[in-house]
Formats: C-alpha cells, structure tokens, sequence
C-alpha cells in the first residue's frame, strides 16, 4: 500500500481560529479522505504554532504566562478541527518536548553543514508577518499583507542561516519537478525572487529581549527565530530524528499553505532541508484567500465570517461544500454570508436534499425491497479523482453536482413519479425500473461525497441500504 503525508501551516496562536483556517483544513481534509478511498494509507498533520514575539506579547497584554496562554489557544484549535470532522492523524505543538528536541537536533546539522553564523544587521522587519522584508517587497514603505503597520528598522546580532548557498539547487528543483509549487504563478514568483537573489535569514532572538522561544543549542542568550523552529514541525511530526524508520514510511510530504506564506514554504524550508541533509518536500499546494465584500476581513470594517457561526446556522457539511466548491483553491474568492445562504438554499437544500428526498420517497413506498448495490454503483469516476489530486477541488464538487442535476433532469423527463401511480402495468415496471435507476444515481453521488461531506454521504447510503427517506439532509432556513 502507497502512504502519502500531507500537512497543513501550522495557525499561529495569537487569536482565534478565522475562515482561512477552516478553508486550509477542509482542502487538505478533502485531500486526504480522496487518497484514503482510492486505498492508500494517509498521514495528515496539523496543529498549532506556539513561540514567537507576537505571541509572547499577547500573553503580557493578558497577564498570563506564555504556556498557559498557548495551552487555552491550541485546545480552541483542536476543537475546531474537530468540530469541522477534520480528519487528522497528527495534532502537532510546537511547545511540545519532542519537537523541541527535533528543532535543536536540526539547529545542529545547519550548523555542522556550515550554515549557521552570526552575524550584526540592520533590517527592515515586518512585525505582522514575522519575517525581515526587501524593498522589492515593500509598496510605498509598507508590507503589502500589513500596510497598516510600519516597518521596523531593526539592527542587532543574530545567528544567521546560509540561504543564498541554496538558491541554485532550489531552482533546479523547480526545474526537475515542474508541478513542485502549484500554482505556476506562485512557482513563478519565486523563480523571480531567487533571480535576484536568495538571501540569508536570521534564525534566533536575542532572549533578553524575547524569551519565548527554543533555546539555542549551546548558547543560553539566544532562542530560535518562530519560523525556523515552526517549519521543523513537518519532520517531528512524522518522528524525525528519533524514528527513522516511520520518518522514511512517510517523507517526503505535499503541504497546503496560504499565499502569504510561500517564501516560508518555497525557498526557506526548502534550504534548510537540504542543508539537514534531507529530501525536500514531495509538492507545494498555495492557496488563495477568502475576501468579503470585495475586502480583506478585519474586524474594524464588520466583515469577519465566525466559520463556527457558519456551522451553527447551515451545519458542517454545508460549510465544507461552500469552501470546496464556491471559493477558487489557489485565486483570491469573495464571500459573504448572503452568498453562503443562497448556495445552501439552492445547491444543498433545493437541489442534493430535494433530490434524495424525492427518490427516497418514491423507493420507500414503490420498491417491495432495498435495491441490490453492485460495485459499479460506488464506482468513482477518474476524472473526480484527477481534479482533486491535481487541486481543482471546485472543479471535482462541479463534477458531482452536475450528476445532481443529471438524476433531476432525469426524474423530470421520465416522470416516475406519475407513471408509477397509472393504471398500466408496462408503465408501472418501468416507472419501478426508472426509480431503481434513480436510487443507484443516489450511491454514486453518495460514493463521490464520501471526503467531502461524510454524514452526507454516510446519510444517503444508510437511507438506500434501509430503502427508508431520511430526514431533510438540508432543511430549509
């Protein structure tokens, strides 16, 4: 049996869980349960991000330690996974003590690979990102994810990693591996960057200032910098350095992350493999970010979507429908509640909900018995399966609505519904024929939701194996 690993950004603990989350999660959830029902053995990580400044200076605004303050945020996290059936194997902390042990063993093989040094820099440095920033960067002075904060100059020693040794063999990568980084455009953006050139990057704090860390091997008055410590996750997660054995089952790893994080993702993690001495990553999936009202959500314009919120009014599945199929997985998509409210009253409550319930109805009370499922009535169709591996998830839910509509069209065409109740026999046979059709329409569908919305599709099967309607799948709001 083949294992994949997949893996999620790790959310960064400084608020609550938001939509982007929820939209990363639900994709690589998607993701996993498709490989999953072709039979292959998956291995999907998550969890939370817990060390760094920003962090460390919300737990001073509450007064709490820093510990305490991650423990409250990292259980609200894996709550919410939980609550959006995200079907996680590993919940990943980086607090944790194994990953801390992972993160120094990899300072180590940096360092003894010749590219850690230190080094005293003056550098623009965005607080909002974490992350030092170039001009190219930069719009009128600015980060272009936070324009509302101002850049930074700062200069202090800090150890560095050696980057710029990398910036050759990454671009070969990209070369060897054309579908490496997906999107193109995102490949392309970093092709471009390296072409000027791939720079070092600071990878520690100096403690006195910010404590909140993993401590530098060998030198108490540093901690390791939030970025380099958090993308080690993806390793200790799978057992890295310990369990060798598990490690190379799973290695190397496709990872899902948002567009602000693909120079963390692309070029950092990827030079800091190879200079561990490790395989890069297996593939990059980037993707896009969820707007509202044609802007991006905060919450002094009054556009932030509660993904719980979501759940609470429409339910789960619904939630995970809107996210697969009605926001693009890589381009920037709007959303508003109004939205989400009518492609769950005409896709999910008058269109999958009113389907099933229609046949299931017309089977309870006209088939003397549960029909005979054969193997090609779950059979899933290949083109699904392409459009979810190559991240067209939009695409892959289009392709199982359109058998929706395809089993409606069909009911209203052939009218089963009236042929059954004439007084023809011929027409009666045929009309048990044409609902014995539509029922098995019903499995494929159901087959085809199974990683997508599993109740759903675990609903519908249990309805066709018990040949009874079930209650309204999306009752009307």
């Amino acid at each position: 049996m083949s294992a994949r690993y997949l893996t999620t950004t790790l959310p960064y603990v400084n608020a609550n869980p938001h939509l982007g989350h929820a939209f990363e999660f639900v994709q690589a959830d998607f993701f996993a349960r498709t490989l999953r029902m072709e039979g292959l053995e998956v291995f999907l990580n998550i969890g939370t991000d817990e060390h760094g400044a920003k962090i460390y200076e919300k737990a001073k605004e509450v007064g709490q330690d820093p510990q305490v303050y991650v423990d409250q945020y990292a259980a609200r996290f894996r709550t919410f996974a939980n609550t959006l059936g995200i079907s996680y194997d590993s919940f990943t902390r980086t607090t944790s003590e194994t990953h801390k042990k992972a993160a120094q063993e990899f300072w180590n093989r940096c360092k003894a690979a010749g590219d850690i040094y230190k080094a005293v820099y003056e550098v623009r440095y965005c607080v909002g990102c974490e992350l030092e920033k170039t001009d190219s960067e930069l719009v009128d002075g600015h980060c272009v994810l936070h324009p509302n904060l101002e850049i930074e100059i700062r200069g202090e020693e800090n150890y560095y990693f050696r980057a710029s040794r990398y910036g050759a063999a990454i671009l070969q990568l990209y070369e060897n591996v054309p579908d490496f980084l997906v999107p193109v455009e995102r490949k392309n953006e970093m092709t471009a960057l390296m072409s000027r050139e791939l720079k070092d990057f600071s990878i520690s704090r100096i403690k006195l200032k910010m404590p909140w860390g993993i401590p530098v091997p060998g030198d108490d008055e540093h901690v390791m910098y939030v970025w380099f410590d958090a993308l080690v996750n993806y390793i200790s997660a799978i057992g890295w350095p310990d369990d060798e054995k598990t490690f190379k089952k799973w290695w190397p790893v496709t990872q899902f992350a948002g567009k602000d994080q693909v120079r963390q993702q692309a070029l950092m993690w990827q030079s800091m493999l190879l200079s561990a001495k490790l395989a890069p990553s297996r593939q990059i999936f980037i993707h896009g970010f969820i707007t509202s009202g044609g802007q991006k959500m905060s919450k002094s314009l009054g556009n932030v979507i509660d993904p719980l919120m979501l759940v609470e009014r429409y339910g789960v599945e619904a939630l995970r429908y809107v996210l697969l199929r009605h926001i693009s997985p890589v381009e920037d998509s709007d959303l508003t509640e109004t939205v989400i409210r009518e492609h769950y009253t005409a896709h999910l409550t008058n269109g999958l909900g009113n389907l099933v319930a229609r046949v299931m109805k017309l089977a309870e009370e006209y088939l003397p018995r549960p029909v005979v499922l054969t193997d090609r009535d779950e059979k899933i169709d290949p083109m699904f399966l392409n459009n979810v591996e190559a991240f067209r998830f939009n695409e892959a839910m289009g392709f199982i609505f359109e058998k929706v509509t395809a089993a409606d069209v069909f009911m209203t065409e052939r009218v089963p519904y009236k042929n059954i109740k004439s007084g023809n026999t011929t027409e009666q046979e045929t009309a048990r024929k044409d609902i014995e059709l539509l029922v098995r329409q019903l499995v494929n569908i159901a087959a085809h939701l199974v990683p997508s919305m599993p109740h759903t599709a675990a609903t519908i099967l249990a309805a066709v194996r018990t040949n009874k309607k079930p209650n309204n799948l999306f009752p009307r709001l």
